[in-house]
């Protein structure tokens, strides 16, 4: 079932909206997510279908290469710094946004865990989660 989720960013001069289902709602312990979250991992539900999400205001975009080799887009708010949208350049049809970021955050269901092989023992993972010591093969 689709469901539309809406959000933005903390002070509210980035908004979006997609009406799709998410492909995976992922941790992430790769230590790009790490220094990007400040924590242990990253926390994204992933879409396929980009084009459906439409957004308001103006971001920036800090270019990085992650752990798997390839040059991730992150789009913040260039007033509140708060990350808000995760583009991936091998994969450009993908949006991942940012589970703190929705108006609803509770909607938020964690499935996998991926770069365990970059975690820490004090980032406590769910015993139920798919793990994988990489990225998703």
């Amino acid at each position: 079932m689709t469901t539309t989720y809406t959000g933005g960013c903390a002070c509210g001069a980035v908004r979006y909206q997609i009406a799709a289902t998410p492909l995976a709602q992922v941790h992430c312990q790769c230590r790009e997510c790490q220094r990007v979250s400040g924590t242990g991992h990253g926390s994204y539900l992933v879409f396929s279908g980009r084009e459906a999400l439409t957004r308001s205001g103006e971001t920036t975009t800090w270019k990085v290469v992650g752990d798997s080799g390839t040059l991730k887009h992150h789009m913040f708010c260039p007033t509140c710094g708060n990350p808000v949208f995760l583009e991936f350049a091998a994969a450009p049809e993908t949006v991942a946004i940012h589970p703190g970021s929705l108006d609803a955050p509770a909607v938020f269901a964690p499935q996998v865990v991926t770069y365990t092989s970059s975690g820490h023992a004090w980032d406590a993972i769910a015993p139920d989660l798919t793990l994988c010591e990489k990225g998703p093969r």
